[in-house]
């Protein structure tokens, strides 16, 4: 038996092409992401996500109704599925383990370039094991929408010289660029080392009008996201909202670069080591162009202070490669190590097989395989006919969408931005301080109906005057209706 499952992992690399690599890379992101299609958030981005994307289906541009702090191309992923396929978590989930299968198969694409298919097709398995676990990962986050883009504006360039093909991958790049701004640090690197490239073989008149030709597919994209602001006189909130705003929030909150430094020193030292023992050849082009995608990212991560979970999306496809090859040459290809990777390989996905445990638990027990306080805090809603005009989510926002109708407040379409006052006057929001926004929402707009999640603090534990107020609301003006799982439903007493 573990020989025929040995066999298995070990198909004919050389004669794999691209249509039976995609279908066994979508085949393993879907398994592995499949019992996540049922819950009702995996990440708060991604709920914030789908209710912009809902107000610019019902015919409001991102930044006018509601209001987040991303750029609109991530949006418009959202909202191209949900006017398709209506309200729909699976379709959603779906179309972002597409979004994980191909950015893989680019990853194949690119790796295929630079080293054997052996080395590559397994580069871009882990891509997908990678993109699909540990934390939030699941969920359909941005950086898997702009990572997706930026992986075959990169292909492009490794496979394509042709000065046209530059256009493409301008509009790619500009693409990711407009779904995660950070990404134009890679874009930025790019350009500096493809001219410094013509300067040293002596091509720069054609290098350089490959750039223009890169830089103009850029700026169509950015015209393209500006246009319909535009038609409707609301350039300066595109303006204001996609550029200014990311900047004054950075400026803002100062994380020390220190605290992303050991997490950047360990990349860069596992990258020096390969190429120190030559096991990484440093003069490949296309590695150099890996790497300097890699470097700038993580220059990224440095000024942004931090390193989250899902920012890791944006390294994978370019740090894997240079990795898988390190790995493939320190390992020798015997059979004793083909069944540890076996095992290893059938160990990794073990929150899925934890989350397929939980969904047919939860169909046992309530019926339904959707899971998760976004979608049973609402169904008890609607049950009892509660009140939902200015209903307040301060967790589990998603039910706005399950139930269909928009946050109170421009300020808490994501609950966290209530207390990011410096980019209140980019939201045009007439109050001027959270705790103006919030004494507003409970004494102007008085929602009939709050939810709160059992356990915490409504807002974050440093926002000691925001929790004193709303814990002294909720107990002189709200009842505690019911708890469904870990969700509060208060209900206002006048």
């Amino acid at each position: 038996m573990l020989k025929k499952i040995t066999s298995l992992a070990s198909p004919n690399y050389k004669n794999l092409d691209w249509k039976t690599v995609f279908l066994i890379l979508f085949l393993v992101a879907f398994f592995i992401r499949f019992p996540f299609f049922f819950r009702d958030y995996v990440d708060r981005d991604e709920s914030t996500f789908i209710i912009m994307a809902q107000s610019w289906v019902n015919g409001h541009l991102p930044y006018t109704q509601l209001w987040d702090l991303k750029p609109p191309v991530t949006f418009l992923f959202f909202a191209v599925i949900i006017k398709i396929f209506g309200k729909s978590f699976m379709a959603i989930r779906l179309f972002g383990t597409l979004l994980v299968a191909l950015t893989s198969l680019f990853t194949y694409g690119m790796a295929t370039k630079i080293t054997s298919k052996k080395v590559a097709f397994w580069v871009a398995m882990f891509c997908v094991f990678f993109q699909s676990l540990f934390g939030s990962l699941q969920g359909v986050m941005s950086e898997h929408i702009c990572t997706f883009f930026f992986a075959a504006g990169t292909y492009l360039l490794l496979t394509k010289d042709h000065v046209k093909w530059y256009f493409l991958t301008g509009t790619l790049f500009g693409l990711s660029v407009m779904s995660k701004l950070n990404m134009v640090y890679p874009v930025l690197g790019l350009g500096i080392y493809f001219l410094w490239e013509g300067f040293a073989i002596k091509q720069f008149a054609m290098v350089l009008k490959k750039m223009v030709f890169m830089g103009m597919g850029f700026l169509f994209v950015l015209a393209l996201t500006a246009l319909p602001y535009y038609l409707e006189g609301h350039l300066q909130v595109w303006w204001q909202s996609i550029f200014e705003a990311p900047l004054a929030y950075s400026d803002s909150k100062f994380h020390s670069p220190l605290k992303a430094l050991p997490f950047i020193i360990g990349i860069l030292g596992l990258l020096t080591a390969g190429f120190a023992s030559k096991k990484i050849d440093f003069r490949s082009r296309p590695l150099q162009i890996l790497m300097i995608i890699v470097i700038a990212v993580l220059v990224s991560f440095m000024q942004t202070g931090k390193v989250n979970g899902h920012y890791m999306i944006q390294l994978y496809p370019f740090v894997l490669i240079p990795f898988g090859i390190m790995i493939g040459k320190l390992i020798p290809p015997k059979k004793i190590f083909k069944p540890l990777a076996i095992v290893l390989l059938l160990l990794l996905p073990m929150e899925a097989y934890l989350e397929y445990v939980n969904i047919v638990g939860n169909k046992m027990e309530k019926g339904s395989f959707f899971n998760g306080e976004g979608v049973d805090v609402p169904k008890y809603i609607e049950a009892h006919h509660l009140d939902t005009q200015n209903i307040f989510f301060t967790e589990y926002h998603i039910g706005y969408w399950v139930l269909g109708v928009d946050p109170p407040t421009k300020a808490v379409t994501h609950p966290s931005n209530i207390a990011r006052e410096e980019l209140y006057p980019y939201m045009e929001n007439p109050r001027k301080t959270g705790m103006e926004e919030l004494q507003y929402i409970m004494d102007v707009l008085k929602p009939k109906t709050i939810v709160a999640r059992k356990g915490k603090k409504i807002f974050d534990k440093k926002l000691v005057e925001y929790n004193a107020y709303i814990d002294a609301y909720l107990a002189n003006h709200y009842t505690l209706l019911a708890t469904v799982d870990r969700g509060l439903i208060y209900q206002r007493l006048e």
